[in-house]
Parts: C-alpha cells; sequence; structure tokens
C-alpha cells in the first residue's frame, strides 16, 4: 500500500514541516499560473536516474530494479521514462485518502508489506486506523516492489484463503 496523499502532503515519514508545506505550496500555485499562461504543463524532476551510482536511497534501488529493467519497464510508462506534472502534487496535498478507513467496517481489510518496505509503515498506520475485521501481513525480507511480480513472494495462499472466508 502507498498512501499518496499522504507521502505527498506531509513527505516521507511526515518528515515536511509546515513551513515546507507553505512553500511548495505557494510554489505549487505559481506553477499552475504559469502552466496556464503557457498553455501547457511543466513536468516535475524526473522520477527515476537513468542508471545507479550506488549511493541512492534503498527504495530508488528498489524502483529502479523493478521500473528501469525487464520486470516492469515499459516505453511509455511515467514510472519507467518520464515523470508526472510539476503541480500533479496539488492533486493530494488536501485529499487525506484514508480520512475515513474506519467506515470500510464490517468489510473485512487485508493489507499486506514487505517487511523492508519504505512504504511499510502507511500499510501499519492504516491498521492502526482501521476498525475490525482487519489483517496486516508483513511478508519477510521482501521490499515494496517485490509484491509487484516476485511470484514466489506474493502471498497467493493468504489471498485465496481470505477472499474465500470474506467473499460470500
Amino acid at each position: 500500500m502507498y498512501d499518496m496523499s499522504r507521502v505527498n502532503a506531509r513527505g516521507y515519514f511526515d518528515a515536511m514541516t509546515p513551513e515546507q508545506r507553505s512553500e511548495m505550496l505557494e510554489q505549487l500555485g505559481e506553477q499552475r499560473w504559469k502552466d496556464a499562461e503557457d498553455e501547457t504543463f511543466a513536468l516535475a524532476p524526473k522520477g527515476l536516474p537513468d542508471k545507479i551510482e550506488g549511493n541512492e536511497p534503498q527504495f530508488v534501488k528498489d524502483y529502479f530494479d523493478y521500473y528501469k529493467t525487464d520486470r516492469g519497464f515499459h516505453p511509455r510508462s511515467i514510472n519507467s521514462n518520464g515523470a508526472w506534472t510539476a503541480t500533479n502534487t496539488l492533486s493530494f496535498m488536501n485529499m487525506p485518502i484514508l480520512t475515513y478507513i474506519n467506515e470500510i467496517s464490517p468489510r473485512p481489510i487485508l493489507l499486506i508489506a514487505g517487511e523492508n518496505a519504505h512504504s511499510r509503515y502507511f500499510s501499519e498506520d492504516a491498521y492502526k486506523a482501521a476498525t475490525e475485521p482487519k489483517e496486516l501481513m508483513i511478508i519477510p525480507n521482501a521490499v515494496h516492489v517485490d509484491l509487484y511480480d516476485r511470484m514466489d513472494v506474493i502471498p497467493f495462499d493468504k489471498l485465496e484463503s481470505f477472499f474465500t472466508e470474506h467473499l460470500k
């Protein structure tokens, strides 16, 4: 799971200060005016580097291993080749998508995260905020992208048993 609204609004691990958020909103607002005046849109900085130097954060290496290799590369994929618009962040900054997670109940929730996923805290926090019935499954030694395509890592048996039990 990846809480895009949270990471855009607060930064990774909620590290964005109110001052940084205010500055970002100011810059994004100015960019929207510029885009309107230019009748086009600017792109954000490219998401992934073209090659790994070795000093990148582990999650960048993990994403590179997926989006820049045969595992997940696609010529039209933004994650493989490009960037979102510079103002795309605005779509998420004031839309906390998990605000009402407790209203999902009594429908069951299964959250699955990799033990070493940089995004793990999103699933753990969603689990804490959710009401029963809920389950959190942490996959040993897995990173975020392992759960995209690693057939030996994805817990198909758990998915089958969860859906068999709850989709009646």
